[in-house]
């Protein structure tokens, strides 16, 4: 995640999707911005839904609102701004930066785990998304999440939603690899997709996750047209005897 996202499009589906299994704060979400520094890139320019507020607004008002103001002043469009708007209820936030350097991202990851080890859910939200054949610790590894931190994280206790960026495959072949991967991290884990446009947000929920999570997760399949978020229960995977 880069402040330079703040308030686009996918914000507003990614916070709304947050919003939603929350439950009004019923649920504990914990968020990992997996912060990296600005690219001077043009990414985070997809602000014109914005100035379409009678297409878009009637989706969350609230989050609408909240991401019109954050975006409508460079200064604001900062991660500091959605945190203290209240836009996820009873939300906490690790917002340390994450460096490429292993020894660094180890101490990150530790931080992250402290912080948020009370929540009922983590979501990591890195630059890109899971792993690829990228070693941890070279340049550019901090856009990633790798499978043996989902690993550690879920063998915790904890249900976790990951930001997936698509790449340019084949979506429902590059899913269905996501899944095995998840499944391969996360024995016994009741998994969603969460489908857009341009991203796709993974669910693992642990067994021991209460059970308004689950129901959480199940109503928000069906909350939304599919032109906003298609959501998606792909099952539960036996756990290896």
């Amino acid at each position: 995640m880069k402040d330079q996202y703040v308030g686009d499009i996918n914000d507003y589906r990614k916070y709304a999707l947050l919003r939603a299994l929350s439950s009004g704060g019923a649920n504990r979400i914990g968020v990992s911005w997996m912060l990296t520094p600005s690219d001077g890139g043009m990414d985070g320019g997809k602000l014109a839904y914005l100035q379409q507020p009678e297409r878009h607004r009637h989706v969350d008002p609230e989050l609408f609102d909240i991401l019109a103001h954050a975006a409508s002043a460079p200064e604001r469009r900062r991660l500091a701004t959605i945190e203290e708007s209240g836009a996820i209820s009873g939300a906490l936030y690790h917002n340390d930066l994450l460096p490429d350097e292993l020894a660094g991202r180890h101490a990150f990851m530790g931080r992250c785990a402290y912080t948020l080890r009370e929540v009922d859910l983590i979501f990591f939200d890195p630059d890109n998304g899971l792993e690829v054949a990228k070693p941890k610790g070279r340049k550019n590894s901090s856009k990633y999440l790798y499978l043996d931190e989902v690993a550690a994280f879920y063998a915790s206790g904890k249900s976790l939603l990951i930001y997936q960026h698509f790449p340019r495959v084949e979506r429902a072949v590059f899913l269905t690899r996501c899944a095995e991967r998840l499944r391969s991290a996360a024995p016994g884990a009741s998994l969603w997709t969460f489908t857009t446009a341009h991203v796709v947000f993974l669910l693992l929920l642990h067994p021991a996750s209460p059970a308004r999570l689950h129901s959480a997760a199940d109503a928000a399949c069906t909350r939304w047209t599919s032109e906003f978020i298609s959501g998606r229960f792909l099952g539960i995977e036996p756990q290896t005897p």
